[in-house]
């Protein structure tokens, strides 16, 4: 998807401010300790999250300044969605270690991969990645709320496939490029090229 917006204080790129202010302000709750709060805070952070990208669409407002910001609060905001897990609920944090740190190497791995080849964060926004996004909010609450640990440990799984699969667009791209649906997407718009020459 091509950016067609180059307005900064647009209102989808607003919300993904939102979440960059949002994540100090979790590290905080989660340094004090209020589960509660931290739950509150954190799932106005998530449904942000669902409606930057939505309106961005909806309202012709997609930008490639929207999809980095976007990406940046992803990453801030699953961070400290960790923390929270680390800082407030510990035994949970001990018990899904290992997932934790998958979590972590999920957005690491393409991240260096792109930083390498093009000195900058990815910003591909994969349709596996958006369904990881919707996946992850109600998995995380689920673990913490009732002990629902199955679900977590498949979304964290979900989000290796993804990361692979970003890694291979990286691979791919000669040059940095936002919001592309899919490795097959790609390897198609490639091969159409090639062949139409």
């Amino acid at each position: 998807m091509e950016a067609t917006s180059p307005k900064i204080f647009s209102v989808p790129n607003l919300l993904s401010f939102l979440r960059l202010i949002l994540v100090p302000v979790l590290i905080w709750i989660a340094l004090e300790g209020l589960a509660n709060y931290f739950l509150m805070v954190l799932g106005v952070s998530l449904i942000s999250d669902m409606l930057d990208g939505y309106l961005a669409r909806k309202l012709d407002q997609v930008s490639e300044l929207g999809a980095k910001l976007d990406s940046w609060a992803d990453t801030l905001t699953y961070a400290s969605m960790i923390f929270g897990l680390y800082q407030i609920w510990p035994t949970i944090f001990s018990d899904q270690a290992l997932f934790l740190l998958s979590a972590t190497l999920s957005f690491l791995v393409p991240l260096i991969a792109s930083a390498i080849k093009f000195g900058e964060y990815p910003s591909y926004h994969t349709l596996g990645a958006k369904i990881a996004a919707l996946l992850i909010a109600p998995a995380y609450y689920l673990l913490i709320l009732v002990d629902a640990d199955t679900w977590f440990r498949l979304v964290i799984l979900f989000y290796l496939l993804v990361a692979s699969e970003e890694v291979a667009i990286t691979i791919i791209l000669k040059k940095p490029e936002t919001n592309i649906v899919s490795v097959w997407s790609l390897i198609r718009r490639f091969s159409n090229q090639t062949s139409s020459r």
